[in-house]
């Protein structure tokens, strides 16, 4: 298979690092010049400076599209107009304004989009999704969900006001970056019914989008809870907790440590005298690290491409994350 990556920023780099790992070295870059980590020693690879170009002259199988969120669908629709599979960054895009266009371009490329929520791909995240579609917990009752990052710090090779993640020209802010709770909620639960928020620029960051963001959500099965987001804390968190009738799952993203209290099946569902929950212990296979998520996920895009397998995180999926994201914004 021929790939062509859009975008070679600290994303665009993992993903090419990643193909390479997978033994997939017939790879075309495409580069604008923009990227601020250290130049790329790409001698090896074909490079473009043009969409139009890298797809013609090179017909590639596959686009990665991980260049700034509001060039996103500048890219992608083209891509899957040419046939090519192709997987997006998250979110998918900074607006819902090109979303029916990238529908029809769907259509030539039999469907093959996966939008890049890795986390669906965190093997504990997995385990959650399991336990709760199993009635381990029973009815879901609250969730709530937590996702910090010092912005100054995220990517210490650039500087902070120049990234895309706090620029609103090019799609940033806490509730757009930060969008990973949205949908691996989703995948652990179900469907949110709908979203209100709290946001604005609260720390002296010199950016011109939101840093912190307070939403509340609903979700179809009845559930309600809360996402929180911020560009803002040190040191950085990402961590859930989901309460059912039977008990508790409680995740820290640091360690990828799932926790399950889980009441004794004796127990009613209300009591004045609840005895100690019993504690499972969930732990990431030994020797797991961040990046097994995005290689598993690219594993799966080539799967995709391939016509192997159907987008673990459809198109449609990531129209939904971005619904949601424009609902937190008021839009």
């Amino acid at each position: 298979m021929k790939f062509l990556i859009a975008g070679l920023g600290s994303i665009g780099r993992r993903h090419l690092r990643n193909l390479i790992a997978l033994n997939e070295t017939d790879i075309v870059l495409l580069r604008t010049g923009h990227a601020s980590l250290p130049e790329l020693e790409a001698g090896a690879y074909p490079t473009e400076s043009t969409l139009a170009d890298a797809l013609s002259r090179h017909k590639p199988d596959a686009v990665i599209v991980a260049n700034p969120t509001a060039l996103h669908m500048s890219v992608a629709i083209p891509a899957a107009l040419a046939g090519c599979a192709v997987l997006i960054e998250k979110p998918l895009a900074d607006n819902l304004s090109r979303v029916d266009e990238l529908r029809a371009a769907a259509k030539n490329n039999a469907g093959k989009i996966l939008v890049a929520f890795q986390f669906r791909f965190h093997p504990t995240i997995q385990k959650a999704r399991e336990l709760i579609q199993q009635g381990a917990l029973g009815k879901i009752l609250t969730v709530h969900a937590h996702w910090g990052e010092y912005l100054p710090q995220w990517h210490p090779w650039e500087d902070y006001r120049q990234s895309y993640a706090a620029r609103a020209d090019l799609g940033g802010g806490a509730i757009a970056t930060l969008t990973h709770p949205l949908d691996y909620l989703r995948f652990i639960i179900g469907e949110i019914d709908s979203l209100n928020s709290l946001h604005g620029h609260v720390s002296p960051l010199e950016i011109d989008v939101e840093d912190v963001a307070e939403m509340s959500v609903k979700f179809v099965s009845g559930a309600i809870g809360g996402v929180h987001v911020n560009l803002v804390q040190r040191p950085p968190a990402n961590r859930f907790e989901i309460v059912g009738t039977q008990g508790t799952l409680r995740w820290e993203g640091a360690e990828g440590i799932l926790y399950f209290l889980k009441m004794p099946a004796a127990f009613g569902t209300y009591s004045t005298n609840p005895p100690a929950p019993l504690v499972e212990t969930f732990s990431p296979p030994e020797n797991f690290e961040r990046n097994d998520m995005f290689l598993d996920e690219m594993k799966h895009f080539i799967a995709v491409a391939r016509g192997e397998a159907s987008p673990r995180c459809s198109l449609e999926d990531g129209i939904r994350v971005q619904q949601l994201v424009q609902m937190a914004r008021g839009g």
